[in-house]
């Protein structure tokens, strides 16, 4: 064979393994949807708020912190107090944890919320940067703050947890708002379980074009940037598929870091969150299932569908692009640091199928997409890859991606009907069916990018400008 024909073969060896390992992506997809089937079905026919509503004077709930780390948040961390104020929930306390915000975040909550200095008594669950003062509102005694120098997101957490004198604690990004109602439906799989459950994490949606006013979603509505559009529809892909799926298994590896609850103790046996990662809501999830694992105990990690997040998306491709590579390089982190556990069958359905799954389709997805991308450009225009092979690889892409996230759009129309009038609903359909053709080249590109910063430890995770998702934040 001459020299022309080996790369035409290799090229050809390489576009059909990618052929055949994007199949098997969407095979996975496709199983992860079947088992999330009979959940979604029944949330279709389920009343949300008969289901609910006997919680709110229930005295078996158990009392809950809701802890919110800032980091120069002074746009939206009113909101989300507010937010935080009107859940409906029998007891609960509110902990704002300022991570050394070289903003106003601070002066906004005390000014806001009538805060005064209280005596700072912390409990060591975990060694943090230094907790400078505290602070008790005068208006809503269940509302704290605490200053402290800054640490990020994971010291902050565990600060707050040190401060936090209930058995279960929510963590809720500085930016998020939550329906009045997203506690109680949140905490209900652990009260029904009688504490077998010990996490549990709800959706998070985007606020981006939606009405706000006072902390409360008064009309939801789509935002007009094609970026935010995608992000929409990629949220309802990633939750309402594959963690639903995973979660039924009782293998869900990642609550997302805006929205979850967990049990104080689980987690201070396990070690708090992580500082040392990028990827601290994963990491700790991981963790917690490896501790559960290796006592043989029963208890579970769920995802709940319907307690819902929202959140200001990014609106720039700079900062999204920072999101993404931040994303990626936690992931591939969290795996490297618990890669013991991979194929491991001390471990079940973690170390058999959700800890591959995660690094051979989450994470390692990006790359054999990228190289098919390649191999169809660079193979066609040289005449290294055979016509045939071309399309089929083009067509897998337009199926694993753009088709995905069109079932993604009609899953939540047939069940939650967020979006009420038709025209969101085929803006959305005709956003999902582009995805394959440039929004899901830039994700790739993106996190192969947060895969090469993973092994450099050089990143730049940008900074998104808040502009508020309430008109009276």
């Amino acid at each position: 064979m001459t020299g022309e024909e080996w790369v035409s073969l290799i090229v050809n060896i390489t576009a059909v393994s990618v052929i055949l390992y994007m199949g098997l992506v969407g095979l996975t997809y496709l199983v992860l949807f079947l088992i999330a089937g009979p959940r979604i079905k029944k949330e279709r026919f389920l009343n949300q708020q008969d289901y609910v509503e006997e919680m709110v004077f229930n005295k078996d709930t158990f009392p809950v912190s809701v802890l919110v780390p800032a980091y120069n948040e002074e746009v939206g961390v009113s909101t989300t107090v507010r937010s935080m104020l009107g859940l409906s929930y029998p007891q609960f306390e509110i902990i704002v944890i300022d991570d050394g915000s070289k903003d106003n975040t601070s002066g906004k909550v005390i000014e806001q919320f009538k805060m005064k200095e209280i005596n700072l008594a912390l409990r060591r669950y975990f060694d943090t940067k230094q907790v400078t003062k505290a602070y008790q509102s005068t208006l809503y005694p269940n509302l704290f703050l605490l200053r402290k120098d800054n640490g990020g997101k994971a010291d902050a957490l565990n600060a707050g947890i040190n401060f936090s004198r209930y058995p279960y604690f929510a963590a809720v990004d500085g930016d998020c708002i939550l329906d009045s109602d997203a506690l109680l439906k949140i905490m209900k799989p652990i009260i029904d379980s009688n504490g077998l459950v010990t996490a549990t994490g709800g959706t998070v949606r985007i606020a981006n074009g939606s009405t706000i006013t006072k902390s409360q979603v008064e009309k939801i509505a789509l935002p007009k940037g094609p970026i935010e559009l995608m992000q929409i529809i990629e949220y309802f892909r990633a939750f309402l598929i594959g963690r639903l799926g995973l979660s039924r298994m009782n293998i869900l590896l990642i609550i997302s870091g805006a929205f979850g609850v967990f049990e104080k103790n689980r987690v201070v046996k396990v070690g708090g969150y992580n500082a040392k990662t990028v990827g601290e809501d994963m990491e700790l999830i991981v963790r917690m299932h490896r501790s559960i694992k290796e006592e043989k105990s029963k208890q579970r990690i769920e995802y709940i569908q319907d307690p819902v997040c929202w959140t200001e998306a990014p609106d720039s491709a700079a900062v999204l692009r920072s999101q993404r590579k931040r994303w990626q390089r936690g992931l591939a982190e969290t795996l490297w640091l618990h890669k013991k556990m991979l194929f491991n069958p001390k471990y079940k359905g973690i170390g058999l199928f959700s800890m591959p799954y995660y690094l051979l389709v989450e994470l390692l997805s990006a790359v054999f997409e990228l190289i098919g991308y390649f191999v169809i450009l660079f193979g066609l225009i040289f005449s290294f890859v055979l016509v045939d092979v071309a399309i089929v690889m083009f067509l897998m892409t337009v199926l694993y991606g753009s088709l995905l996230s069109s079932l993604a759009v009609l899953l939540e129309e047939w069940t939650y009907h967020k979006y009420p009038d038709t025209k969101s609903l085929l803006v959305l359909f005709f956003w999902a069916l582009t995805e394959s053709f440039w929004y899901r080249p830039l994700m790739v590109w993106w996190r192969c990018s947060g895969l090469i910063q993973t092994f450099t430890k050089k990143a730049d995770w940008g900074n998104m400008k808040r502009k508020g998702i309430s008109s009276d934040s």
